[in-house]
């Protein structure tokens, strides 16, 4: 990784996109820091602080610590991400959608604006809902009608301008301009989360004087960060790969194909999708009665609420735990099933005399194909698991609460990984248009 960096920085065109991305980013910070007008910081500040269900914290660490200090960009680019998953979803279920995306060029531009449309009005819809939610609890300076517009036209606004970074850093950056956006948001919440860690673990072994027990509390914290972002490197660059042969066919006067590929199959088929969802189920009516003012001390309400969750004193709440894993293993089945058709590669191998070995074409590939997917959702999703229960164990065990948990660390594995891809691949096409110059 650190090569590939060394080796673009010496071309001056991928130079000057990694400078623009890092340009970018440090707009983000700054306006992280920004405050919302209008809005009481240390009142939200200790509203967090008591009310911090694992969906706050969550949503915070996607933020960048924005959503907790309410700054301009406090709901970052999540509408943007929820819009891209919904119009992703409607694109299976209305015609009109679906024939977009087979445009090629021009139907995806047209599915662009129609998702930055969708996330305007969800930016709005949030806004109002936090206005109105803190208003009422006093958490503004003053409630009103002309205060609440002002701080729902600033989070759209800091929402619509985030989104407009995004994109530029696609275009004229390193690529994959939302995801970037997202993974500098976790990143910048990282710091201070060791900094919890070292403090509640190695600082007091430290002051009582047990140098040993502190050296050793350090090198576990180090070890279990460590192998939890090994395992999700394996998961997130894992494969099954599905042999295809493709018959030799006479055009002219010469034979063309007989070549042998593979359908590359990951095992993470759903990436954090599955995860997020159930996340937001498990966690929102928690958030809704939080918002409300209600009380959350119902059996129902701890259940549902992570922080519960592998508590020795309380094991009882683990109940929602089990839920939880069910859910993820359903939404990796469900989200991959509509992102992922057998049927429709099957077709497409089946036109271009492609086959898999001993596998005869038509339903008996559309057949293999679903079995072997079966079996790959069902890793991927337990891989999934394993990733989040690490951070569960040690919050419900030892208290170690923290924000860069299973989610946010496959987010970022997934975006350095492919971020590294993007710049390799603009090399080599440099390297191309280079030879072709000459």
């Amino acid at each position: 990784m650190l090569k590939t960096l060394r080796d673009a920085f010496k071309i001056k065109d991928i130079r000057n996109r990694i400078l623009f991305t890092f340009g970018m980013l440090v707009v983000i910070r700054f306006g992280s820091q920004l405050p919302t007008p209008g809005v009481n910081g240390s009142l939200i500040q200790n509203f967090f602080e008591q009310n911090g269900s694992e969906l706050f914290n969550f949503f915070d660490a996607f933020t960048g610590g924005s959503f907790s200090k309410m700054s301009v960009f406090a709901l970052s680019i999540t509408p943007y991400i929820t819009s891209s998953i919904i119009i992703q979803l409607l694109t299976i279920a209305i015609p009109k959608l679906e024939e977009m995306q087979k445009e090629g060029e021009e139907g995806r531009k047209k599915l662009v604006a129609i998702t930055r449309y969708v996330t305007i009005i969800l930016s709005l819809i949030e806004s109002i809902a936090m206005a109105v939610a803190f208003g009422r609890q006093g958490y503004l300076s003053e409630y009103n009608f002309v205060n609440c517009a002002i701080i729902v036209v600033t989070l759209t606004a800091g929402s619509a301008f985030l989104m407009w970074i995004g994109e530029r850093i696609t275009e004229n950056g390193v690529g994959n301009g939302i995801s970037i956006v997202l993974l500098i948001n976790i990143v910048s919440r990282m710091p201070s989360d060791f900094v919890t860690l070292y403090q509640k673990f190695v600082e007091p072994k430290i002051t009582a004087k047990t140098y040993a027990s502190a050296g050793l509390s350090a090198l576990i914290i180090i070890a279990v960060v460590v192998v939890t972002i090994v395992f999700v490197i394996i998961l997130q660059d894992g494969e099954r790969r599905i042999a295809v042969q493709y018959s030799k066919k006479l055009q002219g006067r010469r034979m063309v194909g007989g070549q042998s590929t593979y359908i590359p199959v990951k095992v993470n088929t759903g990436g954090v999708i599955p995860i997020i969802f159930a996340q937001s189920i498990m966690e929102f009516p928690v958030m809704i009665a939080t918002f409300m003012g209600k009380g959350t001390d119902s059996y129902v309400m701890k259940m549902l609420s992570s922080n519960n969750w592998i508590n020795p004193s309380h094991m009882e709440y683990s109940l929602g735990l089990v839920i939880y894993m069910v859910l993820v293993v359903f939404f990796a089945y469900f989200y991959t099933s509509i992102t992922f058709n057998p049927m429709e590669i099957a077709d497409n191998m089946k036109k271009s005399g492609g086959f898999i070995p001993g596998i005869r074409p038509g339903k008996p590939t559309v057949d293999y194909l679903s079995r072997i997917l079966k079996y790959i959702i069902f890793m991927g999703a337990v891989g999934l698991i394993i990733v989040q229960l690490i951070p569960y164990f040690f919050n419900g065990v030892f208290g170690a609460s923290v924000s860069f948990g299973g989610t946010s660390l496959i987010i970022v594995v997934g975006v350095v990984l492919e971020t590294i891809k993007q710049i390799e691949s603009q090399m080599l096409v440099r390297n191309y248009r280079g030879f072709l110059n000459d």
